[in-house]
Order: C-alpha cells, then structure tokens, then sequence
C-alpha cells in the first residue's frame, strides 16, 4: 500500500490550517467515445491564488512528487507481495490493491504535469530516502509484509494528511483523495488477526516488527519534511501563512505515534 493507511484522525488547532476497433481490427466508426467533436476543449481548472507564489508552488511539487514517488513503489511492492500469498485470493485482493495504488500514482503524475513540473524529476530527490526505507523494512514473510503496508504506509498517510491541513483546497482534496484506504487496512488486520488466532506465537514477532517500522518511518517522514527546503519551509509558514512552530512539529509526531498505537492495537499486537 502507499502512503494510505486507515485514516487514522488527526486533529490540528484552528491556527494550525491555512487554506476503438471492430473485432477484425478495422475502425469502427459507430463506437460512441462519449466526446462532442464540435464541442471546446474542456478547460483545466484554475489554480489557486496561493500558486502565485514561487515558493508555495516549489512546495507544493516537492510534497506530491514525494507522494507520487511513494505510490509508485507502493505498487511495484504490492505486485512483488502478492507472489508470496498464500493463496488465490489474496493474491487477486494484492493486485487489486497494487492497481490502486498505480491509479494514485497516474493522477499525481498528471496533476504535475498540470503544474508544469517534470514529474520524474519532481520524484527523483525522493528516491534516495523511500528506496532506503523499503531496504531497512523488507519483509522476510507474508504477514510482515501485510503489517508494513497497514502500519508502514498508514504512518506515512498521516503524515500528508498532516502536510496537507496547510494547502490550498485543490491540492489538499487531491491528497486525500489518493490516500483514501478503499478497503485495504480491513484486509490487513483481518489476515493478521486470523493468523495471531491460529498461532499466537506470531504475535510477539510481529510486534517487535511493528515497532521497528514506526521508528523507520518516523525518520522517512523527518527526511521528507527537512531536506527539501522549499517544503521546510511551507511547513514554518510565513507572515501571511501559517505554519508549524517547534511545538506544533512536536505535538504532530506525537499524533502519528498514538495512531501508530492504535492501528497496532487493531491487529492485535501491543505497541
């Protein structure tokens, strides 16, 4: 799964948030395309005021070409995963899910080239700490692999669920729109759950492997929030946009680790 998750609230203060061919392969010339030639090009909607300002609009194509680098590897992890299922099904709810994720993915891209951003060089000062994340956490078996795409992932979507509170409308619906869950984290917890219930030996491993991945991905987060300095920036706010001071920072870490608590609390695993 991509950065998704269950999603987990989190709370901010009010001054935490700103604003086709026939069958022999000839052109069939009846197939309605559901398009009026005559009609005019559909016009892309315009962009927010806040878009004025280069700062915000460097912000802005950093933070979703992070988003769309992690929802492309999130689909290429989904399809490796779904070799090791167990059986049919779950290999078919896999790809479904992988899917998904390649669909965000698509969107995040198309909403950079709408931004005027190269969305491979929007997504490439990012590949460093993702694909360094996914080596520290690989999965040794079926159901690690399922925690770190419901624990894992869901830390990282609240992240930019987080992120998104100080954006403009556009672009924070469409972050959220692509973190939605669609289902995934019910498949997740009912998989461990079941498997804690057969052999409650896996419990403790799987523990341990939860809290080893909050702390990996707590640091992904850090990296991603500091070591782009337009994004630094949008995240300290301006003197006419707010931000996150030291102690809003503090307390928003604090808020990804009790949901990191509480979705460890839904597979049945102490935190």
């Amino acid at each position: 799964m991509s950065p998704a998750g269950d999603q987990v609230s989190t709370e901010n203060s009010p001054g935490d948030r700103a604003d086709g061919t026939g069958h022999d392969g000839a052109a069939d010339s009846t197939v309605d395309t559901g398009v009026d030639p005559g009609a005019e090009p559909r016009a892309e909607p315009e962009l927010p005021p806040a878009f004025a300002d280069p700062a915000y609009a460097e912000a802005v194509v950093d933070l979703l070409g992070a988003l769309a680098y992690g929802e492309l590897t999130a689909f290429d992890r989904l399809a490796e995963d779904s070799t090791t299922a167990p059986t049919m099904a779950d290999k078919a709810a896999l790809a479904a899910m992988a899917c998904a994720e390649f669909g965000h993915f698509s969107r995040l891209r198309d909403r950079l080239e709408q931004l005027g951003a190269d969305p491979y060089d929007a997504m490439a000062p990012f590949r460093e700490t993702f694909d360094r994340f996914h080596t520290n956490t690989k999965p040794k078996n079926w159901l690690e692999s399922l925690i770190k795409a419901y624990v894992g992932d869901g830390l990282a979507g609240d992240f930019y669920r987080e992120v998104a509170a100080y954006l403009d409308e556009q672009t924070r619906a469409l972050i959220l729109d692509v973190l939605d869950d669609s289902g995934h984290s019910a498949f997740a917890v009912d998989r461990v759950r079941t498997a804690i219930a057969e052999d409650p030996r896996v419990g403790g491993r799987l523990a341990l492997w939860g809290r080893r991945l909050v702390g990996e991905a707590i640091t992904q987060a850090q990296s991603v929030a500091t070591e782009r300095d337009a994004l630094a920036a949008l995240l300290a706010g301006g003197v006419d946009r707010p931000g996150m001071d030291l102690a809003a920072i503090g307390r928003m870490f604090a808020r990804l680790t009790e949901n990191h608590a509480r979705r460890m609390a839904a597979l049945g695993l102490s935190s």
